[in-house]
C-alpha cells in the first residue's frame, strides 16, 4: 500500500551529494555516483508494457515474473527479498532504483532506447554478476559519475522531460558551468524513475539526470556553497506523504460534495452541522 504514496523500500546506488541549488528556477542536485553495474537492453519505442517489453526482459532476468533469466553460480542473501539457491540455479536478484531510460546515442535511429536496471551493491565486479540468459539483456559496467539531477513529481513522459532537461540546460548556462550548451543536455540526459506504475503521479519521483565534466562539477562547488548537508536534508516519506495525501483526498472530496450541492441545490436538503 505504502508504494502507491511513494514510499520507496528498494535499494538505491550510494552516492554523495555535493550541491544542492534549490533556490534556483530549475532546482537540481550536484551528485557524485561511484563504479555500478546495470542489467540493461536496447530496443525501438513500441509501446509494448507487457513482459515481453524491455521492462519485462529486465524483470525477468532478476526474477520479477518467476524463475530469473539468468545463470546463477553463487549461493547468494539479498537485502530484499532473502532467496538462497545452488550453483546450478537461477539466481534471483532484488530490485533496485532508479530505472533508468536513455536515447542510444551509438545508432542514427531516433527511436532506439537504452533500459538500465542498476543491480544491488553487492554485485560489484564482473565474476559475481549472473549472466543473463536472454542474449538481449547485457551486463555493463558504469564508470564513476559525477552529475546534475532535477527531481520533479507528477506524470512522465517523452515530451515532459525533454521540456524539463531544456529547463535545467538553460539553468546550467545562466549559473556559468563552462561549455555546457541545450544540445549537450538533450543529446545526453537520461530519465531516472524510482516507483511502481501504480504509484499516485503525486507522490512519484522523477529525475532528470545530466553527466557533467570533472572541471564543470569543480565550477559549481566553488561558485556555490553547499546549501544543507545531504544527511540534514528533511525529506517527505512515509506517514508524512500518507497525511498531505488524505488530507489533500479528504478536501477533494470535499470541493466535490460543495459543487455538487450547488449544481444539485434543488434535488437535496442540506445538512446542518
Amino acid at each position: 500500500m505504502g508504494s502507491v504514496f511513494g514510499k520507496e523500500s528498494v535499494e538505491e546506488p550510494p552516492h554523495d551529494t555535493l550541491l544542492s541549488r534549490s533556490d534556483a528556477t530549475t532546482s537540481y542536485e550536484l551528485r557524485k555516483y561511484g563504479q555500478r553495474y546495470a542489467a540493461t537492453i536496447t530496443y525501438k519505442k513500441t509501446g509494448d508494457k507487457s513482459e515481453n517489453s524491455p521492462f519485462g526482459a529486465l524483470a525477468k532476468y532478476i526474477g520479477v515474473f518467476g524463475t530469473p533469466q539468468n545463470e546463477g553460480d553463487t549461493s547468494i542473501a539479498m537485502t530484499a527479498p532473502v532467496v538462497m539457491e545452488n550453483s546450478n540455479k537461477p539466481t534471483q536478484i532484488a530490485m533496485t532504483a532508479p530505472v533508468v531510460m536513455e536515447n542510444n546515442k551509438d545508432d542514427d535511429s531516433d527511436s532506439n532506447k537504452k533500459m538500465m536496471f542498476m543491480l544491488p551493491v553487492e554485485y560489484d565486479s564482473m565474476d559475481k554478476i549472473p549472466k543473463p540468459t536472454n542474449p538481449s539483456v547485457h551486463i555493463e559496467a558504469i564508470p564513476s559519475q559525477t552529475g546534475v539531477v532535477h527531481v520533479y513529481n507528477g506524470k512522465w513522459g517523452e515530451a515532459r522531460n525533454t521540456e524539463l532537461a531544456k529547463s535545467l540546460a538553460q539553468q546550467l548556462i545562466q549559473d556559468g558551468v563552462p561549455d555546457m550548451t541545450e544540445e549537450y543536455v538533450l543529446a545526453n540526459y537520461q530519465f531516472w524513475g524510482y516507483n511502481p506504475p501504480f504509484t499516485l503521479p503525486y507522490f512519484r519521483r522523477n529525475e532528470i539526470w545530466v553527466q557533467l565534466e570533472s572541471a564543470q562539477a569543480d565550477y559549481l562547488e566553488k561558485t556555490f556553497e553547499p546549501e544543507i548537508n545531504a544527511a540534514e536534508r528533511p525529506v517527505m516519506k512515509g506517514r508524512n506523504k500518507f497525511t498531505i495525501g488524505a488530507l489533500g483526498l479528504v478536501l477533494g472530496c470535499y470541493a466535490i460534495s460543495v459543487l455538487w450541492k450547488k449544481t444539485n441545490g434543488s434535488q437535496y436538503r442540506r445538512i446542518s452541522a
